[in-house]
């Protein structure tokens, strides 16, 4: 009897010890596609931007913030008693090492947006010049030229890669085509779809630049215009949504006899977890009631 006993015991022990290693070969495997195709599009990014910093130098970081976040967010939950407390803390400090791990992908795409934004800017100073340069009797390349000697980044370096294409027999209808797909402004989609159909069928580009560069100044008047009337409604959700954090991390550090056994109960922890919902779903919501497309 005990003989079987064991021999069961044993089994459903190697057992559980091949499914754990399968499912864990499973998760390694899934894990390291995600972090490739994470590598290759913030690669991708990086390039478009002109940015010639290794993409796993920037994932690299994002681990180590991971790590780091993971094991700050551990220290209140190292302990036993009571029981629940460690399974929570690990699936909190997880959360958090996964928000952590995302910042460089972050900190990118706002400087994607920057970029995309003084480019927007170079665009009303482009075309005027574009104009004047057909009106003198320039080709479309070599006003284009005009536009790569007399700008800064991001225009000039978009425009000279541009005119580089063109220079080693790309057509220009893919070249246009690329640089529109590369720099990703509504603008500059404007811009080509023009260009692309006056060159097919004709017409005259000079006024067409003025009256795109002219739209181009309504739309951002009407932006900036947009973004003064919900100044002071954005700056009281930012600073409404990081008060109770604040008082938190106030009241951690000059009451930590109060505050400690609060947040290492069950009720304080849901009472936090509530809370960030909340505060996340408030600033969802303003930033998509002042995002108003233009």
């Amino acid at each position: 009897m005990n003989l079987f006993f064991w021999s069961i015991l044993c089994s459903s022990g190697l057992a559980a010890a091949g499914l754990t290693w399968v499912i864990a070969g499973a998760l390694s495997e899934s894990a390291g596609q995600a972090a490739g195709a994470y590598t290759r599009e913030l690669s991708q990014t990086l390039e478009d931007m002109f940015l010639f910093i290794p993409a796993k130098r920037l994932v690299d970081m994002g681990w180590v913030a991971a790590a780091t976040t993971f094991l700050l967010f551990m220290l209140p939950f190292c302990r036993t008693n009571p029981p629940w407390i460690l399974p929570l803390g690990i699936l909190l400090s997880a959360l958090a090492a996964a928000g952590a791990f995302c910042l460089p992908h972050l900190v990118v795409r706002t400087l994607r947006a920057k970029r995309l934004e003084r480019f927007n800017l170079q665009l009303l100073e482009a075309l005027p010049m574009m104009a004047n340069a057909l009106r003198a009797g320039f080709s479309i390349n070599q006003a284009f030229e005009s536009v790569a000697d007399g700008t800064e980044a991001p225009m000039r370096q978009e425009i000279s890669l541009f005119l580089q294409q063109l220079r080693v027999g790309v057509s220009f209808s893919d070249a246009l085509a690329t640089l529109e797909q590369r720099v990703g402004s509504e603008d500059l989609t404007l811009v080509c779809t023009a260009i692309d159909i006056a060159r097919r069928s004709g017409g005259n580009l000079t006024e067409i630049f003025d009256s795109i560069a002219e739209t181009i100044r309504a739309r951002l008047r009407i932006r900036q215009h947009v973004k003064t009337l919900t100044a002071q409604g954005r700056l009281q959700g930012l600073i409404i949504g990081a008060m109770p954090f604040l008082l938190g991390i106030g009241m951690a550090i000059f009451k930590p006899n109060l505050m400690i056994p609060f947040v290492c109960s069950l009720p304080g922890v849901a009472t936090l977890l509530a809370v960030s919902l909340l505060v996340f779903l408030g600033g969802w919501m303003i930033r998509r009631i002042v995002a108003i497309d233009i």
